[in-house]
C-alpha cells in the first residue's frame, strides 16, 4: 500500500508543458478578444483553463489526500487558492474601478459598481447573466470586468470540490482503487449532466444563461477533474501490478498506451485547432455536445504530456516562450480586457493587427509587473501559520477593494419611471380620428399615392396658436438620446416640456435586428406599441409642439420581407418613410407643429478589432437624415431642426461641440452639452415654432 501512496503524488508543480498549454489558451482569447478573423473560436481559450483546472486541482487534491493518510486541509487549500488568486483580482478590480471614472460614461460607471462587487464575491458568471436589467445595461458597451466570469466559475469549483472529493473518498485506505473508480464516474456523470443541461438551456435569442452558468458550463472542469482521477487510477494500478511481479506484461501495455495516446492527442490537437479556426459563438453545435468534445481533446493533450513527458507534445508545449506566457497567464486574462477597452481605436487612432499589437504589449507589461511585484511575492512569502491571520488579512484587502468599488462610482440621474407612458395608454382611450387616419394612409399607400400627402376631404387639424404670456407645451417623442436631450434641459419661462420618450423604441418596427453585434430576434412590446403610445400621449398632453428625435434604431440591420437590409436600400427607404409619415400623422394630430431632429454621427463602440458596427457607419446616417428630410417635405407645416448638426459639426462625429462635451458615450449627451451647447439654439426654436396670436384691446 505504500507504493501506491507513493505513485499517487501527482506530477511536480510545475510542468513547462503545462505551462504551454496555458500559455496557448491565453493566446486564443487575446485572439479572439482582438477581433482576428482567424479565430473566431479562441474563447474556447477558457474552457482549456477550465480542463487544466479541474485535473490540476484533482491532482493536487488527492495527492494531499494520499500523503495524509485520507486527509484533506481545507482551510490550507482554500487559504493557497486566495493566496494564488486574490491579489491580482483585487488590484484589477481597484484599478478598473478608479480609471472607469476618466474613460466610461455615467450609465456605466453606475453599472461596474454591481460588476466589481460580484468579481469580488466571484459570482460575475451570474451576474452577467442576470445584469441586462435596464435599457442601459442591455446596449452599455461590454463592462472592463466582464471578462471575470470565468473566475466566478472556477472559483465556486474550488469551493465545493474539495468538498465533493472528501465525500467519495471517504473510507478506509485499502479501498483505494474502488474509490477512485467512483470518483471518475461522479466526473463522467456530472460533465454528462452539464453537457445536457448547456443543450437545453442554450437558445439563440438570449444565450446568456447558457453561456455563463455554473452549471451549464461544469464539463470541461469535470474532464479534467475526471482525467486527474482517471490517471490516478491508473498509477495505482501500476502500483498494484509492479507488487505481484507482472512488470514485464505491464511494460509492453505501458508502451502500447503511450503510443495510443500520442496519436489521440495528435488527433485532438487537430480538432482544437479547426474548432478555435472554424467556429464561433454563435454555433449551435457548441453548446449541443461540441464544447464538451472540445474539452476532451484538451484532456487528450494534457494526458499525453503527463504520461510521456519525454513524448513530442511536451517538447513542443515546452518550447520558448510558451512556459514563460503561461506563468503570467493568469495576470494576462485578468488585465488583457480591461487594457483592450481602454486602449480602444477611438483613444488611440489605430485599428487591425496594430492595435491588437499594442493592446498585448501593453497587457503583457502588466501583468509581468503584476506577477513580480504582487503575485509571486505574496505566494512566496506571505504565508501566515494561523487560518484566523490568514482570512483576516484576506478580509482586510477585500474590504479595502470593496470600499473603493462603492465609493468611486459617482450617482447617475434616475431614468425614467417605468411605465409612466404606458400607464397613460392604459388609463384612456385611442383617439379614433387619429386612427381612422392612419387607415387612410395605409390605403393611400397601397393605391400608389405619395407619402404625406392628405386626402381633400381630410382636412388637417387647425394648428395651434398660442397669446402672448402662454407657455408652449412640448411633447418630445423618441428613444434614449432623446430622454437625455429633455432630462438635460433647464427650465424655461415660455415652455412646458414632456417627456413622452421610449426606451430602446425607434420607429421602426421590424425585425430580427442586430445591434453592437447582437442579434435580437424580436423588438419589446413597447416598441411594437409605439403608435398606441404616442397617440395617448398627445391625446394627454394636446402639446403645441411635437418633437421627433429618432433614427438611432433605423441605422441598424434589420430583417424585411425575409431578407437583411438597411437604410439606404430602396424596401427598407419605403419602410422607414411609412413610419416616418405615420409618426407626424400621430404626432400632429391634434394640431401641434411637428419639429423633426436629425440624427447625429454616433460612435457608441467598436468591433473587436477596432471598426465601426453598421448602426455607427457615417453613411447610414447621412442616408437617414437625407430621408427625413425628404418626409418632413411631403408634410407641409413640418420643420427639420438640425440637431445632428448642432451635435455633430462638420458632418462627422465629435466627442466636443461649441467648447463642451456633448458625448457621454458616443452616443447620449451629456447635462453639461445639453445646458451649454444645445438648449441656447433649441429652446427658441421650440418657442417660435408656435405662432403668437396678438391680444385684441
Amino acid at each position: 500500500m505504500h507504493r501506491v501512496t507513493e505513485r499517487l503524488h501527482g506530477p511536480p508543480s510545475r510542468v513547462p508543458a503545462l505551462d504551454g498549454i496555458r500559455a496557448l489558451a491565453v493566446v486564443g482569447v487575446l485572439a479572439f478578444h482582438g477581433g482576428l478573423s482567424w479565430v473566431t473560436g479562441g474563447f474556447l481559450g477558457v474552457d482549456a483553463f477550465f480542463v487544466l483546472s479541474g485535473y490540476l486541482i484533482t491532482t493536487l487534491l488527492l495527492t494531499e489526500w494520499t500523503r495524509s493518510g485520507g486527509r484533506i486541509d481545507l482551510a490550507a487549500f482554500w487559504g493557497r487558492r486566495a493566496r494564488r488568486l486574490l491579489p491580482a483580482l483585487l488590484l484589477v478590480v481597484t484599478a478598473v474601478v478608479v480609471g472607469a471614472r476618466a474613460l466610461l460614461p455615467p450609465e456605466e460607471v453606475r453599472l461596474l459598481r454591481g460588476d466589481g462587487l460580484a468579481a469580488l464575491f466571484y459570482v460575475a458568471n451570474w451576474r452577467m447573466m442576470f445584469r441586462d436589467g435596464d435599457y442601459f445595461a442591455q446596449t452599455a458597451s461590454p463592462s472592463p470586468l466582464e471578462h471575470t466570469w470565468s473566475l466566478g466559475i472556477e472559483e465556486q469549483f474550488y469551493l465545493l470540490w474539495p468538498l465533493v472529493l472528501l465525500a467519495v473518498l471517504h473510507g478506509h485506505r485499502p479501498r483505494v482503487r474502488s474509490r477512485l473508480r467512483v470518483l471518475v464516474l461522479v466526473c463522467v456523470v456530472g460533465s454528462a449532466a452539464s453537457t445536457a443541461a448547456l443543450a437545453s438551456t442554450w437558445s439563440a435569442e438570449d444565450p446568456g444563461r447558457a453561456y455563463y452558468g455554473t452549471d451549464t458550463r461544469g464539463a470541461a472542469i469535470l474532464v479534467g477533474a475526471g482525467l486527474a482521477a482517471l490517471l490516478a487510477l491508473r498509477t495505482a494500478g501500476q502500483a498494484e501490478r509492479e507488487g505481484a511481479h507482472a512488470t514485464a506484461r505491464s511494460d509492453i501495455t505501458s508502451r502500447w498506451i503511450r503510443a495510443g495516446l500520442g496519436v489521440l492527442a495528435a488527433a485532438a490537437a487537430v480538432a482544437t485547432a479547426w474548432t478555435w479556426t472554424r467556429l464561433s459563438g454563435t454555433d449551435a453545435v457548441l453548446y449541443r455536445g461540441g464544447m464538451a468534445l472540445a474539452a476532451l481533446a484538451v484532456a487528450a493533450v494534457i494526458a499525453h504530456v503527463v504520461v510521456v513527458p519525454s513524448g513530442w507534445s511536451a517538447r513542443l508545449l515546452a518550447l520558448p516562450p510558451l512556459p514563460a506566457l503561461g506563468r503570467i497567464s493568469y495576470g494576462v486574462y485578468l488585465w488583457h480586457w480591461p487594457v483592450f477597452i481602454a486602449a480602444n481605436a477611438d483613444r488611440t487612432g489605430l485599428d487591425g493587427l496594430t492595435l491588437f499589437a499594442v493592446r498585448c504589449s501593453l497587457t503583457v507589461v502588466i501583468a509581468t509587473l503584476s506577477y513580480a511585484l504582487v503575485e509571486r511575492p505574496i505566494q512566496e512569502h506571505v504565508r501566515p501559520r494561523r487560518a484566523v491571520l490568514a482570512a483576516a488579512g484576506v478580509a482586510v484587502a477585500t474590504g479595502t477593494a470593496l470600499v473603493v468599488t462603492a465609493t468611486a462610482v459617482p450617482p447617475l440621474p434616475a431614468g425614467p419611471p417605468e411605465g409612466t407612458v404606458v400607464a397613460t395608454v392604459d388609463r384612456m382611450l385611442e383617439d379614433e380620428a387619429v386612427a381612422e387616419d392612419e387607415t387612410a394612409d395605409a390605403r393611400g399607400r397601397e393605391r400608389g399615392k405619395p407619402v404625406g400627402e392628405r386626402s381633400p376631404s381630410r382636412p388637417g387639424p387647425r394648428l395651434h396658436v398660442r397669446r402672448p404670456g402662454e407657455p408652449v407645451t412640448v411633447s418630445v417623442f423618441g428613444d434614449s438620446v432623446a430622454w437625455t436631450l429633455v432630462t438635460y434641459l433647464p427650465g424655461h419661462h415660455d415652455l412646458d416640456v414632456r417627456d413622452r420618450t421610449l426606451m430602446g423604441c425607434g420607429v421602426s418596427r421590424t425585425a430580427p435586428f442586430r445591434y453592437f453585434g447582437r442579434l435580437y430576434q424580436g423588438l419589446m412590446q413597447t416598441c411594437r406599441d409605439w403608435p398606441r403610445i404616442w397617440r395617448a400621449a398627445v391625446a394627454a398632453d394636446d402639446p403645441d409642439v411635437s418633437l421627433i428625435l429618432v433614427g438611432r434604431w433605423e441605422t441598424m440591420d434589420r430583417v424585411l420581407g425575409g431578407r437583411w437590409t438597411h437604410v439606404g436600400e430602396p424596401d427598407f427607404d419605403l419602410h422607414l418613410r411609412s413610419e416616418l409619415d405615420l409618426a407626424i400623422r400621430i404626432a400632429g394630430a391634434r394640431g401641434a407643429h411637428v419639429l423633426l431632429a436629425t440624427e447625429p454621427y454616433n460612435r457608441r463602440g467598436e468591433r473587436l478589432d477596432g471598426s465601426l458596427f453598421p448602426e455607427d457607419e457615417p453613411q447610414r446616417v447621412t442616408l437617414w437624415n437625407r430621408l427625413l428630410r425628404d418626409v418632413a417635405s411631403h408634410h407641409p407645416n413640418v420643420r427639420v431642426v438640425e440637431l445632428g448638426e448642432r451635435i455633430s459639426p462638420g458632418g462627422r462625429f465629435s466627442w466636443t461641440a461649441g467648447g463642451y462635451q456633448v458625448r457621454s458615450d458616443g452616443l447620449h449627451l451629456t447635462p453639461s452639452g445639453v445646458q451649454g451647447w444645445i438648449a441656447p439654439w433649441l429652446l427658441p426654436q421650440l418657442v417660435d415654432a408656435v405662432p403668437t396670436v396678438p391680444v385684441r384691446k
